[in-house]
């Protein structure tokens, strides 16, 4: 790969369209007669669409594919796999079908498509699923990802927007990824942050799915392109707010240098314009600010659960998830929607 460079300005989750923009554009679709066993569509703004298909099973259907963040086109095909699976486990699913979805220049050598394909059909058998086929087009640039199929019981979706206020607020994975690999575009990175970032992407949310699905867990997202604060705010809905302890939230530490340098994505800066507004910072240091605004690729999941039951959960989960921690708790709603402060 020293020859061909796979990453590109906008890759991974930064790649993503603003929020805001997203939204004016959703919101001008033509919607059809409510169909009633579409019990999650894109009138929400949950990570995937849930079709009752009886009283007992549920299809959950998502989408996701970018350009790449990292040079080698076997860990980018494990990172866009692992992030496109990540909005089933965030629904309470489990993973049964994947297609690829590839475009790919035909003056592109191909031992490098096959490398990317190898990744993502590693990571499709890792969730227990079966890579069923896909569709190709040339195009310019590279970009790779799944269409995934998976299953749920229609009582046991995990909504976004079910947080209730009192229940503590779980992160699964630290913040940082588009930051850090930001600073390895121009070389700043070191190999450690990197290794330590690619490991974070390429680990399937599966493992802390299977521990919190044994728990009374109100409300679950991935955070991915519109970061911890854009996401959260999808979760609150208007109906509560929310404290987060800045000092509890997992970081990757080389993060905040390079925020402090400024290496900063334009996703990050329009995750800030749209939370303008809605967050309040307790004295936090520009560094960390930028982090929770940080788009993320192949994030954790970040969910709430009733209070007294987070000690005995994250305990369970760190066993298999030791990066994860409770960062906040959810809150009657408030002036200002989420506020950020320092727990100790």
């Amino acid at each position: 790969m020293a020859e061909e460079k796979l990453f590109c300005s906008t890759g991974g989750c930064t790649a993503k369209l603003g929020a805001g923009i997203l939204s004016r554009v959703l919101e001008r679709l033509p919607k059809g007669e409510k169909d009633p066993d579409l019990l999650i569509g894109f009138d929400s703004k949950d990570d995937a669409a849930v079709y009752r298909l009886s009283d007992d099973i549920a299809v959950v259907q998502t989408l996701d594919f970018f350009p790449p963040m990292v040079e080698d086109p076997y860990v980018f095909g494990q990172i866009a796999a692992t992030n496109a699976l990540s909005d089933i486990y965030a629904m309470g699913g489990e993973v049964k079908t994947a297609l690829n979805i590839v475009c790919f220049p035909e003056t592109m050598d191909l031992n490098i498509l096959g490398e990317i394909m190898r990744g993502g059909a590693e990571k499709v058998m890792e969730a227990g699923g079966s890579l069923a086929g896909g569709h190709s087009i040339a195009d310019a640039g590279v970009k790779y990802g799944l269409s995934v199929t998976g299953v749920v019981h229609p009582d046991k979706i995990l909504a976004n927007n079910g947080v209730k206020p009192g229940d503590a607020l779980i992160l699964t994975k630290p913040l940082g990824v588009g930051i850090i690999c930001t600073a390895n575009r121009v070389g700043e990175a070191s190999k450690e942050a990197m290794e330590q970032v690619m490991k974070s992407m390429t680990t399937l949310n599966k493992y802390a799915a299977e521990v919190i699905r044994n728990y009374p867990v109100h409300g679950c997202t991935d955070v991915t392109g519109f970061g911890f604060l854009g996401h959260l705010h999808e979760m609150l809905d208007g109906n509560a707010g929310a404290v987060i302890y800045a000092d509890q939230v997992p970081v990757f530490e080389e993060a905040f240098k390079h925020a402090d340098e400024f290496l900063l994505t334009a996703a990050g800066q329009r995750n800030r314009n749209f939370a303008e507004g809605r967050v309040k910072f307790d004295d936090l240091t520009f560094a960390m600010e930028e982090v929770l605004f940080d788009p993320q690729t192949s994030g954790g999941l970040l969910f709430s659960v009733a209070k007294e039951e987070a000690p005995k959960l994250l305990e369970e989960l760190k066993k298999t998830v030791p990066a994860a921690e409770i960062v906040g708790e959810v809150v009657e709603k408030q002036d200002i929607e989420i506020v950020v402060k320092k727990h100790k």
